[in-house]
């Protein structure tokens, strides 16, 4: 990065920053669930990329450094699908209390 361009804390090219891992890897199912979310979400319109990096990169520094990158993705479609009126916090988190109540597992969940 030139000296002279102000950066921001969310702008990660050009620092130190260590090696970056080039090995392969597979997402886990959830991971793979917020990208299809994300896809289909903005396919209908809901929001746009620019939308979502602006809720990216409002998150603050912190959740660039405690939180994954599909951590930080659903909580920026779920800030934009807030923001576009397709629920609620409320509505949110009684959904999330009636899936908790399924169990830890999908085991548990088929189970019941």
């Amino acid at each position: 990065m030139q000296p002279d361009v102000p950066s921001h804390w969310h702008d990660m090219g050009g620092g130190p920053a260590g090696s970056v891992p080039r090995a392969e890897h597979d997402f886990a199912l959830w991971e793979k669930r917020v990208d299809a979310l994300m896809v289909l979400m903005s396919n209908k319109g809901h929001f746009t990329v620019d939308g979502l990096r602006r809720a990216l990169e409002e998150m603050g520094e912190t959740a660039f450094e405690t939180m994954s990158y599909y951590e930080r993705w659903i909580a920026a479609i779920n800030r934009n699908l807030v923001a576009a009126g397709a629920y609620d916090t409320a509505e949110l988190a009684a959904r999330m209390e009636e899936v908790a109540r399924r169990g830890a597992t999908y085991g548990d969940a088929q189970s019941r």
